[in-house]
């Protein structure tokens, strides 16, 4: 079952489908009974955000909505809604608006990002620049930080504090991969550096917060900001992987981004240091083009494919993926610690 949601969209995709495609149906059979809950808990979530979008003008209230009606599978609050319920509560509205905060600042962090890359398309429709022109896209993701702000004041002020410092986190990250940028011999410890600050990072905080609210232990609290920046990893490395090997299709966007935009991720730096002396000069020599024509891409991923490198990053995100789980250790043993299991394994496996 689809639940509605107040931005006119259905959540997309459903629950069921997304688990269903990305961990299989043997998941989706075991867990089902746990799908209604949630389903009703992004519901939820969904209309908190719609309550503090509203601005004095129409322009900027239908720019934020247009946004967060591109939140995709909603990973965050997800992950926010199932922790909770792993830690004992039967009722997750106490932790609403702060899912709907988390959720801001990452759609708030897409909406910059799509500027900065030039991005045409997000999730099969038009990105913010490109529906309301990059002025309003730039403020319009600075007044859905400001609102999620708002949501995150109801909270206990170490929990503003973790909200803040992960949106620090995300700006060094944003510094960190633009001084990279075109540049294959920053290497993998750059790579980690940015992956940490741009994706675990939030999530990280968002279940370290979740913790804090259910009074979790301390040691509960550290195991699940090591769970979040785990998973967060795992989740960066796939999305890596999935712009040079995913269906355009399934994904919303066109492939080879991280190509064009001289990224270097970990399928980049990995298939780079397995070539020849002469593919390695060449491989570099197409990277570090500014402007790079189709052949160049088609030609950066023929070079990654004469190595072993896509075999070897899916291997680090599966382990990145088994670390998560092995974080998990101190919560009960319930379905719902066995959703985050499975959450953090999907990670490493989704096609979208």
């Amino acid at each position: 079952m689809t639940s509605p949601s107040p931005f006119g969209d259905p959540i997309e995709p459903s629950l069921e489908s997304l688990v269903t495609s990305t961990l299989g149906t043997d998941v989706a059979v075991e867990l089902a009974d746990l799908f209604p809950l949630l389903v009703q808990d992004l519901s939820e979530v969904d209309w908190r955000m719609h309550q503090v979008l509203g601005s004095t003008y129409a322009q900027l209230t239908e720019a934020a909505r247009y946004a967060c009606s591109m939140g995709g599978k909603r990973v965050r609050p997800l992950l926010m809604a199932a922790t909770y319920r792993a830690l004992g509560a039967t009722d997750t509205r106490t932790i609403h608006s702060l899912a709907a905060a988390f959720q801001l600042i990452h759609t708030a962090a897409l909406v910059h990002d799509d500027v900065i890359d030039h991005a045409e398309t997000r999730r099969g429709r038009p990105s913010m620049p490109r529906a309301f022109g990059a002025p309003l896209a730039i403020v319009g993701g600075d007044y859905l930080f400001v609102r999620a702000f708002e949501l995150a004041a109801e909270y206990p002020k170490s929990v503003i504090l973790r909200c803040g410092e992960s949106c620090a986190d995300l700006v060094e990250g944003e510094v960190l991969q633009e001084s990279s940028r075109f540049d294959l011999s920053t290497g993998r410890e750059h790579y980690f550096r940015v992956v940490e600050r741009k994706t675990a990072a939030i999530i990280a905080a968002a279940l370290a917060s979740t913790a804090e609210i259910a009074e979790a232990p301390p040691q509960v609290r550290d195991a699940l900001q090591a769970y979040g920046r785990e998973l967060g990893i795992a989740f960066q490395i796939r999305d890596d992987l999935l712009d040079l090997y995913g269906d355009p299709d399934m994904l919303g966007k066109p492939l080879f981004a991280d190509f064009r935009e001289g990224n270097p991720t970990l399928i980049a730096l990995e298939a780079y240091g397995r070539l020849d002396p002469r593919r390695m000069a060449e491989f570099e020599k197409i990277f570090q083009l500014r402007r790079k024509r189709t052949r160049h891409l088609l030609r950066l991923k023929e070079l990654t494919d004469t190595t072993d490198a896509e075999s070897a990053v899916t291997a680090e995100a599966d382990q990145w993926a088994e670390r998560a789980v092995r974080s998990l250790e101190p919560l009960p043993n319930t379905p719902w610690r066995r959703l985050l299991e499975r959450m953090a394994r999907g990670a490493a496996e989704r096609r979208f």
